[in-house]
């Protein structure tokens, strides 16, 4: 161990597999004086990392988990300590098997390659010692492998000192952190005080005690895992390497299976959920194996060892073989099963790299390595980001609700859409109870419950008949409702009435105030009074950071209004970059206003009938805001649309929303107008009118020009990417942002299906689309454009298939469909000209 210095330039707490690996990477980008804590000994500290299975399986549905995990396994490789063994996942059900050409599909999306399908006798091939009667199939992917992680942190700390970069400081205890003035100061041990610029807790269950100690918050929960090893096996007696066959997950058990050199290895995720607090861990002094190494409690793993009987008879059936090894050991969940990664917005320079397992951890760690240096991480972390939580999030009883639905959903088969139900409802609009008798099914966003479509919309159904594009397959059927089209069908013809209560609204004041947005648009802030603009904004590197709205309100006065998904990060974004002499201030007013979005043709009726402002298109223009008083209430109206209607947001202070709500549902009902869910609002209107969504067709894998939001010209002020996206301009794009219409769904059981997103999109033959920087083609949106009488799917393609009328195909459960590129670009398949918004 080396002496603890004075100072340092980053304290990284923490070496595990995540702590070893950030330091790595600071080190190979430049960063010195390095100190890494560590309370217990090297190269084991006692955490999660020491009693981890380490096996990594590559495929997972969402893009930010899978490019994180292939990046590990690359990494893992390069060191040498990855043993590539192949895997395979096994279905029991025939549900699991249409889940599994799922992941199939998804590995075609992220490019794992190599993956395939297998029969119960395939995989006996593989497995000689499983029970074939019991599956149905497998998943077979040969880049899985287990890695040595140990071994790996020692590699990576060793680097990172050979570079003159690092001081490790083993059997060291963090006692306290400093703060002033809002940014961390210094780091206290049990050893000494080391002043720090940067602090990087990447202590795992141990995160959130350690954030506390700078007031800061990591809402996870250390929990159970339960794992055994028993043996020796018999069958395994010769065995020259740790693995000798393909790792087995047995999916519809929430079980996995490897062998473990002489021995066979059982973990479970099907056990209740057992969580702790990490002020509950016990020292290293108290434990008997390790900190994270807790007692076995058998009865929790009694059901799971006869699934386990089930499918390795020949193995857990031998008296002969007893039990090595069995722990409770300890592992990181998260409100929303991500990683919890990022400057907390609590405290300047301290970061967090927590709740990371050993099969993303130094694909995560070089991302946030890259995020702390220049701000321009080559993976999008978004969906990992710290920032993403609110208050409610943080709250222990919100991490323990949704950390034990979320436990036995590890393997789950989990539906794009599907709802969490645990700690629900948690924000409440003010038109909540009217939604109740209106028989709104409400969707979960940032808290709030929003509607996502209306039942007492049934009737519509018999309106509209079968341009409501009914579906029968079960699937596609799950969280979603015809009434979804039946609603936008009826707010295209007539009006419809949309709770945006989820909007996050900031108010920007103060001399500065203009110059401060300006820098961090793209478009042009410095407009009149009562104008609206709508900006994306980007980092450095010329990525997509958000896409929002701002209205200027007075000449140093402005409102900015972001989604809910990417509030709490877009504040962030904002907080940051507030100027240092106070000129500009932010003000979360999101909890004081709510908003009712009200569009279709016959909207200027209803709004004009309640109010004595001038709605007409000449006396309130599109892209402009003004004062609108409604029924005895002072509201903020913005003619704009998110779904390609005449039409306004309506800004109503939140405890007079019921009001307004009340005065325009009355006023709309001589017109047929209909309560619109966010089904309409987010899918089915926004994808006929090929509107971006971030999160979707915007992060920072792709620029604006690819996604077909550059301007004509580029404003002369500086802004944050403005050098990046000059760039961009300069040269044709590599991928273009397309919609493309699903030309027959019928299966090949005659069923007729309909893709949700993230499939991959492929040549008529079924060949990958890659383009010149080697991403591959996936669809970014898909939903019904009741308008068009299509499926509509968005896409980026190369440039040589974003061509109209260009066929390709999407594949789909194991099938492939035929599509055709109907656009290439932003122009809308409905009202291209825009006449409906601007009428």
């Amino acid at each position: 161990m080396s002496s603890l210095p004075d100072r340092a330039r980053v304290v990284v707490v923490g070496a595990g597999i995540v702590g070893s690996s950030m330091v790595y990477h600071l080190a190979r980008l430049g960063w010195r004086d390095i100190v890494l804590v560590e309370k217990g000994m090297l190269p084991n500290p006692g955490g999660s990392t020491g009693h981890a299975s380490n096996f990594i399986f590559l495929t997972d549905h969402g893009k930010e988990m899978a490019a994180f995990t292939m990046d590990s396994a690359r990494q893992y490789r390069e060191l040498g300590v990855y043993d590539e063994t192949g895997g395979i996942e096994v279905a029991r059900t025939p549900e699991r098997m249409e889940e599994l050409k799922r992941r199939m599909a998804s590995s075609t999306s992220w490019g794992v390659e190599g993956s395939r399908l297998l029969t119960p006798a395939e995989v006996k091939e593989m497995v000689p010692f499983i029970e074939d009667s019991v599956i149905l199939g497998g998943f077979y992917t040969p880049g899985v492998g287990i890695v040595d992680s140990l071994q790996a942190g020692t590699l990576m700390r060793q680097e990172a000192q050979e570079m003159g970069a690092l001081t490790v400081a083993a059997s060291v205890e963090v006692t306290g952190i400093d703060v002033e003035a809002g940014r961390v100061h210094r780091v206290h041990t049990d050893a000494g005080t080391i002043e720090a610029d940067v602090v990087v807790i990447a202590c795992g269950v141990w995160s959130p005690r350690i954030a506390e100690m700078a007031g800061a918050s990591i809402p996870l929960t250390p929990a159970v895992h339960q794992m055994i090893d028993i043996g020796p096996v018999p069958m395994f007696a010769n065995a020259t390497k740790e693995v000798g066959y393909p790792i087995v997950r047995d999916m519809d058990t929430n079980m996995y299976e490897r062998q473990h050199g002489n021995g066979f290895e059982i973990g479970s995720y099907a056990h209740r959920a057992i969580l702790m607090d990490a002020d509950d861990i016990p020292s290293i002094a108290a434990s008997a194996l390790s900190p994270t190494m807790l007692p076995f409690t058998q009865e929790d793993f009694d059901p799971q060892l006869e699934d386990a009987l089930e499918l390795f008879p020949e193995i857990v059936g031998d008296e002969s073989v007893g039990v090595k090894l069995a722990i409770n050991g300890l592992l990181s969940l998260t409100p929303d099963g991500n990683p919890i990664i990022g400057e907390t917005p609590e405290v300047k320079g301290l970061w967090s790299v927590a709740a990371v397992w050993i099969k993303e951890a130094p694909g995560i760690a070089k991302t946030v390595a890259e995020w702390m240096t220049n701000g321009e991480p080559e993976i999008d972390p978004h969906g990992s980001d710290i920032a993403r939580f609110y208050d409610h999030h943080k709250t222990d009883q919100h991490i323990a609700a949704r950390t034990i639905e979320g436990y036995n959903k590890t393997y789950g088969i989990v539906h794009p859409n599907e709802q969490w139900e645990s700690n629900r409802p948690i924000r409440l609009s003010p038109f909540y109870p009217r939604e109740q008798d209106l028989g709104a099914v409400f969707f979960e966003a940032a808290g709030w419950e929003r509607p996502y479509w209306y039942e007492s919309n049934k009737a519509l159904l018999g309106e509209y008949g079968d341009r409501v594009m009914p579906r029968t397959a079960e699937w596609e059927s799950r969280w979603w409702s015809p009434i979804i089209n039946a609603e936008h069908l009826a707010m295209r013809d007539r009006v419809g009435i949309v709770d945006l209560s989820a909007f996050v609204i900031f108010d920007v004041t103060g001399p500065g105030a203009c110059e401060y947005l300006e820098r961090l648009a793209v478009n042009k802030v410095d407009v009149k009074p009562g104008r609206t603009v709508y900006t994306p904004l980007l980092n450095a590197a010329g990525g997509i950071l958000a896409d929002l709205t701002i209205m200027r309100l007075g000449d140093d006065r402005f409102r900015v209004v972001t989604g809910g998904g990417m509030g709490m990060r877009d504040k962030k974004i904002f907080t940051d970059e507030l100027p240092a002499d106070g000129s500009a201030q932010l003000h979360d007013v999101t909890n004081q206003w709510t908003t009712i979005g009200i569009w279709g043709p016959r909207t200027r009726d209803v709004v004009q009938s309640v109010t004595e402002a001038d709605m007409s298109h000449a006396g309130f223009p599109f892209l402009t805001s003004k004062a609108v008083d409604i029924n005895g209430v002072r509201t903020l109206a913005s003619r704009i649309s998110y779904v390609g209607e005449l039409g306004w947001e309506i800004y109503v202070p939140i405890e007079q929303g019921l009001r307004v709500w009340d005065a325009l549902w009355e006023a709309g009902k001589p017109h047929g107008m209909a309560p619109v869910g966010i089904g309409t609002y987010a899918v089915t209107a926004r994808l006929e009118k090929g509107y971006r969504a971030h999160g979707a067709e915007l992060e920072l894998d792709f620029n604006l020009v690819e996604a077909g939001m550059a301007r004509p010209s580029v404003k002369d002020r500086d802004f944050i990417g403005r050098e990046a996206y000059l760039r961009q301009r300069s040269s044709p794009p590599v991928a273009i942002l397309s919609t493309l219409t699903l030309d027959d769904p019928t299966s090949s059981s005659g069923v007729k299906r309909y893709m949700l997103g993230r499939e991959p999109i492929l040549t008529p033959d079924g060949e990958p689309l890659v383009d010149a920087k080697g991403r591959r083609s996936y669809v970014t949106s898909a939903g019904s454009g009741p308008s068009i009488g299509k499926h509509l799917l968005m896409s980026y393609l190369p440039p040589n298939y974003a061509k109209e009328g260009t066929k390709l195909a999407v594949e789909y459960f194991g099938e492939r469909y035929p599509v055709t590129v109907a656009i290439a670009g932003s122009t809308p398949l409905f009202d291209p000209e825009n006449a409906r918004i601007r009428s």
